[in-house]
């Protein structure tokens, strides 16, 4: 099971791996644009990045058009930090309804990703109390630092890239 951040870097790469090793798992981690939907689908495995009704609606479309069902998590913001993505935690179970009823997506868990300066255990209860109330399987929260706490709170994914391939070069 592998994550990637962009759409863009895992089209260059991924196809080739996944046609030679079709047991690969993609996660798309990163944010996800609309526009890149269509794109998405057909690549990942699961998109731990919804986070908005746009997307909901280019998600359940291209699903629909495409025949091809990624596992789909709910991504809160926790923090509510302006310069993130993610639903704030008071919008998350009306946002989770919409998604169901509205879009007709299953969403299967929640990912979070704590503010930096902020311990990480208050948001890892917070997410894992959501997705107990929607009856949700799935949390992606933890990385490097934190997993083994994340994995504490009930995280089913973590994202340990930094701890297996170091610190990522700016683009």
């Amino acid at each position: 099971m592998f994550g990637e951040n962009r759409v863009q870097e895992a089209n260059a790469k991924w196809p080739l791996l996944q046609a030679r090793h079709p047991d690969i798992e993609l996660h798309l981690v990163g944010p996800l644009q609309s526009n890149k939907a269509k794109e998405a689908v057909p690549l990942f495995d699961a998109i731990h990045s919804v986070d908005r009704p746009s997307l909901a609606a280019a998600l359940a479309k291209e699903i629909a058009k495409q025949g091809r069902t990624p596992t789909l998590f709910v991504e809160v913001n926790t923090g509510a930090e302006p310069q993130k993505s993610g639903v704030l935690p008071e919008d998350t179970d009306a946002f989770l309804r919409a998604c169901r009823e509205t879009y007709g997506l299953t969403i299967s868990g929640l990912m979070c990703l704590p503010p930096l300066d902020e311990a990480p255990a208050p948001h890892f209860a917070l997410t894992a109390k959501i997705a107990r109330r929607n009856e949700l399987a799935l949390l992606s929260m933890g990385m490097s630092a934190d997993f083994t706490l994340a994995i504490e709170f009930g995280a089913t994914h973590v994202r340990v890239g930094t701890a297996i391939f170091g610190v990522r070069v700016p683009r």
